[in-house]
């Protein structure tokens, strides 16, 4: 059964683009957007899983984050970070009144 993946992607500033990006070329994969990928594959989610472990294994704090349309997203290698956005959201309220 053909699958598409999305991988979005972080190997760091001193990451070895060049070693995923060959493996991305190979899977026919086309670009969504800064370091968003997808591609189609008969390969299992755990497939791709294994594939991108071996070729990031010695990467210092790769991040990867794979979605597929049955299972959802999931981080495969690294974790999550605080978003740069946290905060934003928040709002003071001074009504001017004081007790």
């Amino acid at each position: 059964m053909v699958t598409r993946y999305w991988i979005s992607f972080d190997l760091g500033l001193r990451g070895d683009y060049a070693e995923f990006y060959g493996w991305l070329d190979k899977q026919e994969a086309k670009e969504c957007g800064d370091n968003v990928a997808t591609l189609v594959s008969e390969k299992t989610r755990d497939e791709i899983v294994k594939e991108l472990s071996d070729r990031l294994s010695q990467e210092k704090n790769p991040r990867v984050y794979v979605i597929d349309r049955k299972k959802g997203g999931k981080f495969v290698i690294g974790k999550r970070k605080l978003a740069p956005w946290s905060g934003y959201a928040q709002t003071v309220f001074d009504s001017g009144d004081e007790e």
